[in-house]
């Protein structure tokens, strides 16, 4: 391959433009307002939120994997929280084990959920909407029965508050590293961007949950379990939505019913905006991070620029509908190309 079709397909790649258009927009909003710059304000807390958001994005990538949508990974998130939150408040465990109880939460509602789907038969869309709505229920009553008023479990473990707000800065060699822009939390979330990289790009199980996605029919002629993938994927996805949840509750400082309630739009933008298929069968990993980023710059930079929580919304539901677009725009680009060619 030639250098100049190298970098053509280099320019082409849409996780190269939504890089290159983030970029443009975080200096742009930064130039505008100086306030933009600020570490502590905005920087900080944008990194962190998208440490969050972007395992949330991964939550729902691999439902998209298989063609699904999970519309309850937001109350997963809270049941694992809540799983988390009392294991510190009534049991008394320390950090690792009570994430540990909180992963196995989602993984379990997870399992459940895909095991409902394919017993029932019956669309993930509903499914998930129909657990969506059993998951708040339990989760409100929970809180209602157990912390009153407050609605939250007040035990704090070990460790949390240094989670919440250590900088990976006072670990560098001599601070080389510049200002203390980069917060812990994002340990966590590379650590799951590298594992769904490499079980879609390397592993059997992955290719099989993508050749589910791409084509069922075809999946079940060439030998795989799709009923068993299909299990898996929902776990995998109530797993990372586990975790996004007990993030969230450290970021916040405390474990709290409304954990997750803001989940579901960002779940989405994230990998669709990084060129994950609605339709299953292709995912974009890295794209996932570069398109929550993509967001939070919006969301952070109008913000900054005083734009009120509505216009916010309306923007990003603005961008994730170009999103969706752009498959469609392209299919018919390449049509009238074919045209033109015939």
């Amino acid at each position: 391959m030639s250098v100049a079709s190298k970098a053509k397909r280099v320019i082409s790649d849409q996780r190269v433009i939504l890089l290159a258009l983030t970029v443009v927009l975080f200096l742009f909003f930064g130039l505008k307002n100086s306030a933009f710059f600020n570490t502590d304000f905005v920087l900080y807390p944008l990194l962190r939120d998208g440490a969050v958001l972007t395992v949330i994005g991964l939550a729902q990538l691999c439902a998209l994997s298989i063609g699904h949508l999970n519309l309850a990974v937001g109350r997963m998130a809270a049941v694992a929280a809540l799983a988390a939150g009392s294991a510190y408040q009534y049991l008394h465990f320390s950090l690792i084990p009570g994430v540990i109880v909180g992963l196995l939460a989602g993984s379990i509602l997870g399992a459940v959920t895909g095991l409902i789907i394919v017993k029932s038969q019956v669309n993930a869309f509903i499914v998930t909407l129909a657990m969506d709505f059993a998951l708040l229920g339990f989760v409100t009553f929970i809180y209602v029965s157990f912390t009153g008023a407050t609605a939250a479990f007040i035990t704090k473990p070990k460790g949390m508050d240094y989670w919440r707000n250590t900088s990976l800065h006072q670990y560098c060699i001599a601070k080389l590293c510049g200002p203390s822009v980069f917060p812990m939390m994002l340990i966590p979330s590379i650590i799951a961007l590298a594992l769904v990289g490499f079980l879609f790009a390397r592993t059997k199980l992955g290719r099989e949950l993508l050749a589910t996605g791409s084509n069922l029919r075809a999946a079940k002629l060439s030998g795989i379990p799709v009923d068993r993938r299909v299990i898996i994927a929902h776990t995998f996805s109530g797993l990372l939505a586990a975790l996004a949840g007990v993030m969230l509750a450290f970021t916040n400082g405390s474990f709290t019913a409304a954990i997750g309630s803001q989940f579901m739009l960002p779940s989405f933008l994230g990998p669709v905006l990084g060129g994950t298929l609605l339709v299953g069968g292709s995912v974009a990993v890295l794209g996932t991070f570069i398109g929550t980023m993509l967001t939070l710059v919006i969301r952070q930079g109008l913000s900054v620029q005083g734009i009120g929580l509505e216009t916010l919304n309306i923007a990003l539901g603005l961008v994730l509908l170009t999103a969706l677009s752009l498959g469609q725009i392209q299919k018919m680009l390449v049509s009238l190309r074919m045209r033109g060619r015939g």
